[in-house]
Protein backbone atom coordinates (compact mmCIF):
# COMPACT_ATOMS: atom_id res chain seq x y z
CA UNK A 1 0.00 0.00 0.00
CA UNK A 2 1.19 3.37 -1.05
CA UNK A 3 2.10 5.77 1.53
CA UNK A 4 3.40 9.18 1.01
CA UNK A 5 7.39 9.21 1.30
CA UNK A 6 8.33 13.08 1.18
CA UNK A 7 8.02 16.24 2.34
CA UNK A 8 5.44 17.70 -0.34
CA UNK A 9 3.63 14.36 -0.59
CA UNK A 10 3.07 14.48 3.33
CA UNK A 11 1.77 18.11 2.76
CA UNK A 12 -0.60 17.55 0.08
CA UNK A 13 -2.16 14.90 2.00
CA UNK A 14 -2.73 17.19 5.64
CA UNK A 15 -4.18 19.81 3.41
CA UNK A 16 -6.52 17.87 2.16
CA UNK A 17 -7.33 15.64 4.81
CA UNK A 18 -7.46 18.51 7.09
CA UNK A 19 -9.97 20.56 4.62
CA UNK A 20 -12.21 17.14 4.38
CA UNK A 21 -12.15 16.89 8.32
CA UNK A 22 -13.47 20.63 9.19
CA UNK A 23 -16.16 20.54 6.18
CA UNK A 24 -17.25 17.41 6.66
CA UNK A 25 -17.51 18.24 10.73
CA UNK A 26 -19.62 21.18 9.55
CA UNK A 27 -21.49 19.82 7.01
CA UNK A 28 -22.33 16.69 9.72
CA UNK A 29 -23.59 18.97 12.64
CA UNK A 30 -25.62 20.91 9.89
CA UNK A 31 -27.19 17.50 8.65
CA UNK A 32 -27.86 16.03 12.09
CA UNK A 33 -29.53 19.57 13.16
CA UNK A 34 -31.85 19.66 10.36
CA UNK A 35 -33.08 16.25 10.63
CA UNK A 36 -34.00 16.79 14.35
CA UNK A 37 -35.44 20.22 13.24
CA UNK A 38 -37.87 18.29 11.36
CA UNK A 39 -41.43 17.39 12.77
CA UNK A 40 -44.75 16.02 11.48
CA UNK A 41 -45.84 14.73 8.32
CA UNK A 42 -42.78 16.44 6.91
CA UNK A 43 -42.17 13.29 4.23
CA UNK A 44 -45.29 14.86 2.45
CA UNK A 45 -42.96 17.70 1.32
CA UNK A 46 -40.62 17.22 -1.45
CA UNK A 47 -38.28 19.96 0.45
CA UNK A 48 -37.30 17.35 3.10
CA UNK A 49 -35.30 15.61 0.80
CA UNK A 50 -33.13 18.06 -1.04
CA UNK A 51 -31.18 18.80 2.68
CA UNK A 52 -30.24 15.51 3.52
CA UNK A 53 -29.18 15.13 -0.41
CA UNK A 54 -27.60 18.39 -0.59
CA UNK A 55 -25.01 17.42 2.69
CA UNK A 56 -24.64 13.86 2.02
CA UNK A 57 -23.45 14.49 -1.83
CA UNK A 58 -21.01 16.64 0.13
CA UNK A 59 -19.78 14.27 2.28
CA UNK A 60 -19.05 12.23 -0.41
CA UNK A 61 -17.22 14.84 -2.53
CA UNK A 62 -14.53 15.04 0.19
CA UNK A 63 -14.42 11.54 1.10
CA UNK A 64 -14.05 10.96 -3.05
CA UNK A 65 -11.17 13.99 -3.09
CA UNK A 66 -9.07 11.67 -0.57
CA UNK A 67 -9.20 8.59 -2.40
CA UNK A 68 -8.52 10.78 -5.77
CA UNK A 69 -5.51 12.61 -3.64
CA UNK A 70 -4.09 9.08 -2.63
CA UNK A 71 -4.46 7.41 -5.31
CA UNK A 72 -2.48 10.63 -7.22
CA UNK A 73 0.22 10.68 -5.34
CA UNK A 74 0.73 6.60 -5.70
CA UNK A 75 1.02 6.78 -9.31
CA UNK A 76 2.63 10.24 -9.23
CA UNK A 77 0.07 11.91 -11.75
CA UNK A 78 0.62 15.84 -12.03
CA UNK A 79 -2.24 16.10 -14.39
CA UNK A 80 -4.62 14.68 -11.55
CA UNK A 81 -2.92 16.27 -8.90
CA UNK A 82 -3.70 19.82 -10.88
CA UNK A 83 -7.30 18.41 -11.43
CA UNK A 84 -7.98 18.15 -8.27
CA UNK A 85 -6.69 21.63 -7.48
CA UNK A 86 -9.49 22.50 -10.04
CA UNK A 87 -11.44 20.67 -8.11
CA UNK A 88 -11.73 22.86 -5.35
CA UNK A 89 -13.88 25.27 -7.81
CA UNK A 90 -16.99 23.11 -8.21
CA UNK A 91 -16.85 22.50 -4.40
CA UNK A 92 -16.79 25.93 -4.19
CA UNK A 93 -19.31 26.96 -6.13
CA UNK A 94 -21.50 23.76 -5.21
CA UNK A 95 -21.05 25.20 -1.60
CA UNK A 96 -22.14 28.59 -2.37
CA UNK A 97 -25.57 27.03 -4.02
CA UNK A 98 -26.06 24.98 -1.27
CA UNK A 99 -26.34 27.83 1.23
CA UNK A 100 -29.05 29.58 -0.83
CA UNK A 101 -31.06 25.89 -1.63
CA UNK A 102 -30.81 24.94 2.10
CA UNK A 103 -32.37 28.15 3.13
CA UNK A 104 -35.01 28.27 0.17
CA UNK A 105 -35.87 24.65 1.70
CA UNK A 106 -36.09 25.29 5.11
CA UNK A 107 -38.33 28.09 4.16
CA UNK A 108 -40.47 25.89 2.26
CA UNK A 109 -40.83 23.45 4.68
CA UNK A 110 -42.86 25.75 7.11
CA UNK A 111 -44.58 23.95 9.36
CA UNK A 112 -42.55 21.07 9.63
CA UNK A 113 -39.45 22.07 11.00
CA UNK A 114 -37.97 24.25 13.51
CA UNK A 115 -37.00 28.03 11.88
CA UNK A 116 -34.47 28.26 14.36
CA UNK A 117 -31.96 25.76 12.95
CA UNK A 118 -31.47 27.93 9.57
CA UNK A 119 -30.07 30.55 12.53
CA UNK A 120 -27.82 27.55 14.11
CA UNK A 121 -26.33 26.38 11.58
CA UNK A 122 -25.89 29.02 9.22
CA UNK A 123 -22.30 30.52 10.48
CA UNK A 124 -20.94 26.14 9.48
CA UNK A 125 -22.59 26.93 6.02
CA UNK A 126 -21.20 30.04 5.26
CA UNK A 127 -18.18 29.24 6.49
CA UNK A 128 -17.75 26.40 4.50
CA UNK A 129 -16.42 28.39 0.78
CA UNK A 130 -14.49 30.15 3.07
CA UNK A 131 -12.05 26.92 4.36
CA UNK A 132 -12.44 25.58 0.90
CA UNK A 133 -10.90 28.73 -0.94
CA UNK A 134 -8.32 28.81 1.42
CA UNK A 135 -7.75 25.56 1.61
CA UNK A 136 -7.52 25.20 -2.56
CA UNK A 137 -4.98 27.83 -2.36
CA UNK A 138 -2.75 26.22 -0.16
CA UNK A 139 -3.16 23.01 -2.10
CA UNK A 140 -1.95 24.93 -5.41
CA UNK A 141 0.91 26.04 -3.72
CA UNK A 142 1.72 22.44 -2.82
CA UNK A 143 0.75 20.94 -6.66
CA UNK A 144 3.40 23.23 -8.13
CA UNK A 145 6.34 21.12 -5.83
CA UNK A 146 4.70 18.30 -6.37
CA UNK A 147 4.70 19.38 -10.18
CA UNK A 148 8.84 19.49 -9.64
CA UNK A 149 8.84 16.74 -7.92
CA UNK A 150 7.20 14.13 -10.13
CA UNK A 151 8.88 15.51 -13.21
CA UNK A 152 12.10 13.48 -12.63
CA UNK A 153 9.99 10.46 -12.24
CA UNK A 154 7.89 10.45 -15.18
CA UNK A 155 11.68 11.52 -17.22
CA UNK A 156 12.74 8.62 -16.15
CA UNK A 157 9.67 6.39 -16.28
CA UNK A 158 9.25 8.17 -20.44
CA UNK A 159 13.01 9.17 -21.40
CA UNK A 160 13.68 12.47 -23.30
CA UNK A 161 11.54 11.67 -26.38
CA UNK A 162 9.08 14.67 -26.66
CA UNK A 163 6.17 13.11 -28.36
CA UNK A 164 6.22 9.88 -26.10
CA UNK A 165 6.30 12.17 -23.06
CA UNK A 166 2.72 14.41 -25.03
CA UNK A 167 1.27 10.91 -25.44
CA UNK A 168 1.48 10.05 -21.84
CA UNK A 169 0.83 13.37 -20.95
CA UNK A 170 -2.56 12.73 -23.12
CA UNK A 171 -3.12 9.81 -21.57
CA UNK A 172 -3.06 10.97 -17.90
CA UNK A 173 -5.50 13.48 -18.94
CA UNK A 174 -8.08 11.21 -20.11
CA UNK A 175 -7.90 8.75 -17.02
CA UNK A 176 -7.77 11.50 -14.80
CA UNK A 177 -11.10 13.06 -16.78
CA UNK A 178 -12.50 9.37 -16.50
CA UNK A 179 -12.47 9.84 -12.17
CA UNK A 180 -13.92 13.16 -12.64
CA UNK A 181 -16.48 12.13 -14.54
CA UNK A 182 -18.10 9.42 -12.49
CA UNK A 183 -18.43 12.06 -9.42
CA UNK A 184 -20.26 14.34 -11.93
CA UNK A 185 -22.36 11.80 -13.43
CA UNK A 186 -23.02 10.43 -9.79
CA UNK A 187 -24.19 13.81 -8.12
CA UNK A 188 -26.57 14.63 -10.95
CA UNK A 189 -27.96 11.32 -11.24
CA UNK A 190 -28.32 10.96 -7.08
CA UNK A 191 -30.24 14.41 -6.89
CA UNK A 192 -32.46 13.62 -10.16
CA UNK A 193 -33.21 10.24 -8.66
CA UNK A 194 -33.92 11.48 -5.02
CA UNK A 195 -35.58 14.63 -5.10
CA UNK A 196 -36.89 14.83 -8.89
CA UNK A 197 -37.96 11.34 -10.00
CA UNK A 198 -41.57 9.63 -8.25
CA UNK A 199 -40.29 5.64 -7.58
CA UNK A 200 -43.56 4.67 -9.59
CA UNK A 201 -42.12 6.48 -13.14
CA UNK A 202 -40.14 4.37 -15.24
CA UNK A 203 -38.04 7.05 -15.68
CA UNK A 204 -36.65 6.35 -11.77
CA UNK A 205 -36.04 2.23 -12.80
CA UNK A 206 -34.37 3.33 -15.82
CA UNK A 207 -31.92 6.26 -14.07
CA UNK A 208 -30.90 3.77 -11.66
CA UNK A 209 -30.32 1.23 -13.97
CA UNK A 210 -27.49 3.70 -15.77
CA UNK A 211 -25.48 3.96 -12.44
CA UNK A 212 -24.04 0.56 -12.75
CA UNK A 213 -23.82 0.97 -16.80
CA UNK A 214 -22.05 4.20 -16.48
CA UNK A 215 -19.38 2.29 -13.46
CA UNK A 216 -19.53 -0.11 -16.73
CA UNK A 217 -18.67 2.40 -19.35
CA UNK A 218 -15.32 4.11 -17.82
CA UNK A 219 -13.80 1.10 -16.48
CA UNK A 220 -14.12 -0.27 -20.02
CA UNK A 221 -12.95 2.67 -21.50
CA UNK A 222 -9.98 2.42 -19.23
CA UNK A 223 -9.13 -0.83 -20.14
CA UNK A 224 -9.53 -0.22 -23.87
CA UNK A 225 -7.22 2.74 -23.60
CA UNK A 226 -4.75 0.48 -21.57
CA UNK A 227 -4.81 -2.36 -23.84
CA UNK A 228 -4.79 -0.22 -26.95
CA UNK A 229 -7.82 -1.12 -28.49
CA UNK A 230 -9.57 0.91 -31.15
CA UNK A 231 -12.38 -0.86 -32.01
CA UNK A 232 -13.49 -0.63 -28.29
CA UNK A 233 -12.73 3.03 -27.95
CA UNK A 234 -14.85 3.62 -30.71
CA UNK A 235 -17.57 2.43 -29.18
CA UNK A 236 -17.19 4.02 -25.97
CA UNK A 237 -16.57 7.55 -27.76
CA UNK A 238 -20.15 6.48 -29.34
CA UNK A 239 -21.19 5.99 -25.75
CA UNK A 240 -20.18 9.38 -24.92
CA UNK A 241 -21.65 11.11 -27.45
CA UNK A 242 -24.87 9.70 -26.38
CA UNK A 243 -24.38 10.64 -22.60
CA UNK A 244 -23.37 13.98 -23.96
CA UNK A 245 -27.44 14.38 -25.39
CA UNK A 246 -28.57 12.83 -22.15
CA UNK A 247 -27.38 15.97 -20.31
CA UNK A 248 -27.84 18.22 -22.71
CA UNK A 249 -31.78 16.85 -23.07
CA UNK A 250 -31.91 17.12 -19.11
CA UNK A 251 -30.27 20.52 -19.05
CA UNK A 252 -32.96 22.04 -21.73
CA UNK A 253 -35.87 19.94 -20.11
CA UNK A 254 -35.15 21.61 -16.02
CA UNK A 255 -35.98 25.16 -17.93
CA UNK A 256 -39.16 23.67 -19.72
CA UNK A 257 -42.57 26.05 -18.16
CA UNK A 258 -44.14 22.12 -18.40
CA UNK A 259 -41.27 20.06 -16.16
CA UNK A 260 -39.77 23.09 -14.40
CA UNK A 261 -41.98 22.54 -11.44
CA UNK A 262 -40.21 19.18 -11.04
CA UNK A 263 -37.05 20.65 -10.63
CA UNK A 264 -37.47 24.12 -8.91
CA UNK A 265 -35.81 21.85 -5.47
CA UNK A 266 -32.81 21.53 -6.58
CA UNK A 267 -32.90 23.09 -10.23
CA UNK A 268 -29.80 25.17 -9.45
CA UNK A 269 -27.37 22.44 -8.34
CA UNK A 270 -29.00 20.33 -11.00
CA UNK A 271 -28.07 23.07 -13.99
CA UNK A 272 -24.13 23.03 -12.06
CA UNK A 273 -24.01 19.44 -12.32
CA UNK A 274 -25.20 19.60 -15.92
CA UNK A 275 -23.05 21.82 -17.42
CA UNK A 276 -19.69 20.92 -15.85
CA UNK A 277 -20.27 17.15 -16.86
CA UNK A 278 -21.13 18.25 -20.39
CA UNK A 279 -18.03 20.50 -20.20
CA UNK A 280 -16.32 17.18 -18.88
CA UNK A 281 -17.66 15.27 -22.02
CA UNK A 282 -16.57 17.11 -24.04
CA UNK A 283 -13.39 17.13 -23.03
CA UNK A 284 -13.48 13.60 -22.19
CA UNK A 285 -14.27 13.22 -26.46
CA UNK A 286 -11.70 15.23 -27.39
CA UNK A 287 -9.02 13.08 -25.02
CA UNK A 288 -10.05 9.48 -25.89
CA UNK A 289 -9.73 10.82 -29.49
CA UNK A 290 -6.36 11.85 -29.27
CA UNK A 291 -5.43 8.70 -27.20
CA UNK A 292 -6.86 7.06 -30.19
CA UNK A 293 -4.51 8.26 -32.39
CA UNK A 294 -1.72 7.41 -30.14
CA UNK A 295 -2.28 3.59 -30.39
CA UNK A 296 0.40 1.65 -31.48
CA UNK A 297 2.71 4.30 -31.19
CA UNK A 298 5.12 2.91 -28.35
CA UNK A 299 3.25 4.07 -25.43
CA UNK A 300 1.57 1.00 -24.36
CA UNK A 301 4.81 -0.65 -22.50
CA UNK A 302 4.48 2.28 -20.54
CA UNK A 303 1.44 2.63 -19.49
CA UNK A 304 0.98 -1.00 -18.92
CA UNK A 305 3.81 -0.84 -16.08
CA UNK A 306 1.70 -0.43 -12.86
CA UNK A 307 3.46 1.55 -10.28
CA UNK A 308 6.77 3.57 -10.37
CA UNK A 309 10.29 2.33 -9.02
CA UNK A 310 9.85 2.91 -5.37
CA UNK A 311 12.14 5.40 -3.62
CA UNK A 312 13.70 2.23 -1.84
CA UNK A 313 14.94 0.98 -4.99
CA UNK A 314 16.09 4.24 -6.05
CA UNK A 315 18.52 4.40 -2.70
CA UNK A 316 19.57 0.82 -3.80
CA UNK A 317 20.21 1.73 -7.14
CA UNK A 318 22.70 4.59 -5.47
CA UNK A 319 24.63 2.46 -2.96
CA UNK A 320 27.72 1.29 -3.21
CA UNK A 321 28.01 -2.41 -4.22
CA UNK A 322 28.15 -5.16 -1.34
CA UNK A 323 31.71 -6.85 -1.66
CA UNK A 324 32.24 -9.09 0.88
CA UNK A 325 31.17 -11.99 -0.95
CA UNK A 326 34.00 -11.08 -4.40
CA UNK A 327 33.90 -8.37 -7.03
CA UNK A 328 30.95 -7.47 -9.03
CA UNK A 329 31.27 -9.45 -12.50
CA UNK A 330 31.26 -6.69 -15.06
CA UNK A 331 30.92 -8.92 -18.02
CA UNK A 332 28.06 -7.52 -19.95
CA UNK A 333 24.98 -10.62 -20.69
CA UNK A 334 23.08 -10.73 -23.46
CA UNK A 335 20.09 -12.40 -23.92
Amino acid sequence: MYIPNTPWTWAFVAVTSVQAAIVLAFESYSFAKFQLALYGNYTSNEYSRTIPTFLTLYIFAFIYQLILVWDALRLKNTIQVIGLCIFEGPLLIYAAIQLDQIKDAVNNLGGFIHMDVWTMTRPYLVAIPCIIALFGCAMSAIAWKLYDEFAWTIYKHISADLRMKRRYLTFQIYIALLKFDFFFFLGFTIQFVVIVVKKKDIEFSLTLAAIPVTIIILLMAWFFTIRENKAGMVAIIFLYIAALAYFLFKLVRMYQPSRERFYIPVRRSLTTFAVITVILILLTIINACMCTNNFNKGLKRHITKQTFESEDEKSNMTEMPNLAHGPVSSRMVID
